[in-house]
């Protein structure tokens, strides 16, 4: 069976002993995934004035990390239609309906994957308030 585990060049690199990819035989894991970028700022914050407030934008965090799981999936040859679970985190689920509007941008209720959303209390930076972890299904070999 293909056991592979996967850095992403070009991505940020993870902050503890894991993978952004793990392929086992046809399934493609992807780990949680944030809007962290490879300089290590983060899509979806902005500084709104001199005292350093921060606004965080669900909308933009949730795209980010979508594309950064499409770029993951691309390393195995799959695609975002390949995905067949989901698992999504978010820290004020006040956030759900924006990142619900950008998800639905990316899959459908009719061919889309099953997903569980749950708020959590804090991801592993203050900055972010999304991550979403997947699963694809991809025989190997098969496009790739």
């Amino acid at each position: 069976m293909n056991n592979k585990s996967r850095l992403v060049a070009g991505k940020a690199t993870p902050r503890g002993a894991y993978p952004h990819v793990k392929r086992v035989g046809d399934f493609i894991f992807i780990s949680g995934t944030s809007s962290r970028l490879p300089d290590n700022t983060f899509a979806g914050v902005h500084k709104v004035d001199e005292m350093g407030t921060m606004h965080f934008d669900i909308k933009e965090q949730t795209r980010a990390v979508l594309e950064n799981i499409k770029d993951y999936l691309a390393t195995e040859g799959a695609t975002m239609a390949d995905v067949v679970d989901v698992t999504s985190f978010l820290v004020n689920m006040n956030d759900f309906a924006g990142y619900n509007q950008v998800y639905a941008e990316y899959f459908n209720k009719e061919t889309g994957p099953t997903r569980t959303t749950v708020a959590v209390h804090q991801l592993p930076h203050p900055h972010l308030v999304v991550e979403i972890k997947a699963m694809a299904y991809k025989p190997f070999g098969s496009n790739q």
